[in-house]
């Protein structure tokens, strides 16, 4: 690797040929703040919080942006830098919401921790004129105050770049310019996946996700209710994010006891809803092969990847898959069969799902969802809204002592937990389909060719005579594009898995949020996701169909995969939609 050789602070520093000064300052262990700065994302040096002094420059550059030469020498902490970084701040909070007590993002604001670090005062030096937006609350998941936003463009450039969809960007010009959809219609009237990777860059509260914490509150606080909680596979790899522990660290055990201690009836693990979702989708998948039905299959788990599809790929909705998603596929069994068991009217359940999705919010409300004419899930809460509601009642989550799931329903496989992880739901099923079509145990069930954070993966297995075909993509860009070929007919496969978020569920919308000065330089969705791989190879059971649970449900209930009970609680339906 060529290198180029200067200096930052009087410090010798030898960095990558083609760095920028904000990648070569980490190489003097210097961080460099940011507020606009995405790596490869939103690269366009505007907010001029990273400006830092060039020997022989005419004016302060901004490192983010500007490339580094043999010899050149770097100041990023001389007085007229933080002076700057301290006005620039100032010259934000003049337009800016400062209600910081009753924001969302409080203590976790990447404004606010810059604003403390510079020693900018509660009161800028630039008061006069301010704008003033009404908050659009249009949208299922999620809400956008303009009163709170800073124009580091961060949302418009994930939403275009890394997703595809556009439905956001900057209007008017000037001191007017907003970040709002075209002919500032409401996010809810758009085209808008409710994917919420915008939320999950947002350095302030101008995005978050809608709170469902008091409707849950209230439903626990209720005799008549009895309140069900389920928890995605990747809650349990992000959750202790939000009390301070490391990136990657496994607290599932933590999770349930804290759980326990809001005050749910039961806990139990979303993965059981994966495991018959892989019953469900292999038989599906098999049918199709053997049968001559719609090629290629396409995965149901994402729900923001499906309101993709409905909108930008209308004529592809019937490649679906039936199945409904892991989440809503739990939620259907419990007010059917969990509800019969233990004698209790449906309606007197009450479902609530621990998600690293926003569009688990928009998927709740979605039609064809209420399997025993009620909702089958009543609430799904993100990550960080779990994570405020174990705070609000002073849980000490670190201390927590580790507790399991309630049984039956909470019995899962390493097959299920590796759902959220791109690449986990075709895993899972190829575990499943492979056997079932060869009538043989398989010698290994790691498919280590779909694993890992690559935009698009490609792979053929040589099963039962045939060849199957196929791929795994996250991030909805790239699933355009090969969604793009294959309707041009340049690309073939037999089954497709798509997650709607780069990386997968690790990297939802509804995750805690990492800052930008992480999240560029530290690969989040790798050591989130090695948390469920570390957890499949560990578990005693590693096919969705060695389940006991799952096959109890079979044997008492559904009959088999596939069958007429089965299709009308665990199956679902598409609209074709317009781009608005």
């Amino acid at each position: 690797m060529e290198t180029v050789n200067i200096k930052i602070n009087g410090i010798d520093v030898a960095a990558p040929k083609g760095s920028t000064i904000l990648e070569a300052a980490r190489y003097a262990h210097i961080d460099i703040p940011t507020l606009c700065f995405l790596k490869e994302i939103n690269e366009i040096g505007a907010c001029r919080i990273c400006v830092v002094e060039v020997k022989g420059a005419r004016s302060l550059v901004a490192s983010c942006v500007y490339p580094i030469n043999e010899g050149m020498e770097v100041w990023t902490n001389t007085p007229k830098v933080l002076n700057s970084r301290k006005k620039t701040l100032e010259l934000i909070l003049s337009n800016h919401d400062r209600k910081c007590l009753s924001c969302v993002r409080s203590g976790d604001c990447e404004l606010q921790k810059l604003c403390k670090d510079l020693k900018v005062e509660d009161e800028g030096y630039y008061d006069g004129e301010r704008n003033h937006y009404e908050i659009d609350t249009s949208a299922a998941h999620m809400y956008r105050d303009n009163n709170k936003c800073i124009l580091c463009r961060r949302c418009s450039a994930v939403c275009e770049k890394t997703q595809a969809v556009g439905v956001i960007g900057p209007n008017e010009r000037g001191f007017k310019t907003t970040i709002s959809s075209a002919f500032e219609m409401g996010l809810g009237d758009t085209s808008c996946v409710s994917c919420g990777q915008c939320i999950a860059v947002c350095p302030t509260g101008a995005l978050s996700e809608k709170d469902n914490t008091e409707e849950v509150f209230q439903a626990i606080a209720d005799p008549a209710k009895y309140v069900v909680v389920q928890t995605a596979p990747s809650v349990r790899a992000g959750l202790g994010e939000a009390f301070g522990l490391p990136i990657g660290t496994n607290v599932e055990g933590k999770m349930v006891a804290a759980l326990r201690r809001l005050g749910f009836d039961k806990v139990f693990d979303t993965d059981l809803g994966a495991d018959l979702t892989i019953m469900e989708e292999a038989h599906e998948f098999l049918d199709r092969v053997q049968n001559g039905g719609t090629l290629p299959l396409i995965t149901s788990c994402s729900p923001g990847w499906i309101k993709y599809c409905e909108h930008y790929f209308p004529d592809m909705t019937e490649n679906l898959s039936s199945c409904k998603s892991p989440m809503q596929m739990f939620g259907a069994t419990i007010k059917t069969y969990y509800a019969e068991k233990m004698g209790i009217a449906p309606k007197d359940i009450f479902v609530v799902a621990i998600m690293p999705c926003t569009a688990k919010k928009f998927e709740i409300g979605r039609p064809d969802q209420s399997a025993a004419g009620v909702p089958d899930v009543d609430v799904s809460l993100t990550v960080r809204e779990l994570g405020r509601m174990i705070e609000r009642v002073g849980i000490d989550f670190k201390s927590l002592p580790d507790e399991e799931f309630d049984s039956p329903l909470g019995i899962s496989t390493g097959a299920a937990v590796i759902f959220g992880a791109t690449g986990g739901v075709m895993e899972a099923a190829l575990r499943t389909a492979v056997e079932t079509l060869t009538g043989e145990e398989l010698e290994t069930v790691d498919f280590t060719e779909v694993r890992g954070t690559e935009d698009i993966k490609e792979a053929t297995y040589h099963v039962s005579g045939m060849d199957i075909k196929v791929a795994v993509v996250s991030g909805l860009k790239n699933a355009k594009k090969l969604l793009t070929k294959v309707k041009n007919g340049e690309a073939d496969y037999h089954f497709i898995e798509i997650m709607g978020c780069p990386g997968g569920c690790v990297n939802g919308g509804g995750m805690p949020q990492v800052p930008a000065s992480i999240r560029n330089f530290t690969d989040i969705r790798a050591l989130r996701a090695k948390v469920l791989y570390d957890l499949d190879s560990n578990m005693p059971i590693r096919k969705s169909h060695e389940n006991p649970a799952v096959k109890e449900l079979y044997d008492t209930y559904f009959g088999k995969p596939g069958s007429h009970k089965a299709h009308e609680i665990l199956h679902t339906s598409y609209v074709k939609r317009s781009v608005n």
